[in-house]
């Protein structure tokens, strides 16, 4: 499967490794260009890309970088893509720690994918935002191992959902379906599911008590 990836941090660098390995062709692009990712390119084998064409071919697309830099993301971004191409949004929003006020957040309610979706102009189906990065290289396990990780998996487009879930699959780890892109709130920063290493009954517990309210720490 042909993967874009933009952003090359923990997540993305790792996600990058793990699917390098499992054969997929990965592009990888972050905001300084093609030039600061070569170590990664040679320790995987991906192909280091300019942020414009991360997405060309790309059945697949992970959008991994700091809300904030979501806005400044190119038009367009999906134009060359495959017609029923999947976007994945990690992101998260820290408006104290890291992304500032985001006002249809704070004023509209949105959650942190629906805006990002909204910004993209493309449907997005929320996944990892919750999960370790280490985890990715370390925790995945076959299906049906009794300690195997289960990840949320938000989003409205339920093909798109379908192949996202397919993939966390292969990439050794179980998924919960979380519900639409206005159900995203259960996974958010500071969720019982948010972090959770648990099984899929330990994940839907966990989203069952989630609350609404966003904490005042994860407020603008």
């Amino acid at each position: 499967m042909k993967i874009g990836i933009i952003g090359a941090g923990n997540i993305g660098g790792n996600l990058t490794r793990r699917l390098t390995a499992l054969g997929h062709d990965v592009s990888v692009a972050n905001s300084r260009g093609p030039h600061t990712l070569t170590e990664l390119a040679e320790e995987t084998g991906a192909t280091p890309v300019r942020v414009e064409e991360a997405a060309r071919g790309a059945e697949v697309v992970v959008v991994t970088v700091p809300l904030k830099a979501v806005p400044d993301l190119p038009r367009g971004l999906f134009d060359e893509a495959a017609d029923d191409v999947a976007v994945i949004d990690t992101g998260n929003y820290y408006p104290q720690q890291r992304d500032g006020r985001i006002a249809g957040i704070e004023d509209e309610g949105l959650t942190e994918s629906r805006w990002t979706e909204r910004h993209l102009g493309h449907p997005v189906v929320k996944a990892f935002n919750g999960t370790y990065a280490q985890d990715i290289l370390d925790r995945h396990r076959p299906a049906g191992a009794p300690d195997r990780v289960a990840l949320p998996v938000a989003g409205d487009d339920e093909a798109a959902k379908a192949k996202v879930r397919a993939l966390i699959d292969e990439l050794g780890f179980d998924t919960v379906d979380a519900g639409g892109l206005d159900d995203s709130w259960r996974q958010q920063p500071d969720t019982p599911v948010y972090g959770l290493r648990g099984g899929v009954a330990d994940v839907r517990k966990a989203l069952d008590e989630a609350s609404p309210e966003r904490p005042a720490a994860f407020r603008g």
